[in-house]
């Protein structure tokens, strides 16, 4: 193999490194972190002066089902392979319903796990 056949590699490497560069270099030159405002840096909201603290905290509810909604949504990620390719595989005679049934079930019976220990539940 030539060194020619490299070459779309190494101009996609070097272009990701520039512009991971330039987006750090702006972050640093534009940031706040440079200079400290205390007019800047207050909540602000409508024009209305904010109650409270500026960065209130979030129940673990609304992580877990953050979380679970990630964890479900990832597997139309595997799913769509299987639809692109099924015509192929029927053609070669190839069973695949039974692997994706598989697969779906799984996620089926951690979605019922999930609903019965109530993790979708916001108050109780």
């Amino acid at each position: 193999m030539s060194s020619a056949a490299y070459l779309p590699f190494v101009v996609q490497l070097v272009l990701a490194a520039a512009i991971g560069t330039v987006v750090v270099g702006a972050s640093q030159f534009f940031g706040q972190r440079t200079k400290k405002n205390a007019i800047k840096d207050s909540p602000y909201e409508c024009g209305v002066k904010s109650e409270g603290l500026s960065h209130s905290r979030f129940s673990v509810k609304f992580y877990v089902t953050a979380m679970l909604f990630l964890v479900f949504d990832l597997e139309i990620v595997f799913l769509l392979p299987w639809t692109f390719i099924y015509r192929d595989f029927l053609a070669s005679h190839i069973a695949i319903l039974g692997p994706v049934l598989f697969f779906l079930g799984v996620l089926v019976l951690g979605l019922a796990y999930e609903i019965k220990k109530g993790a979708l539940e916001w108050e109780k």
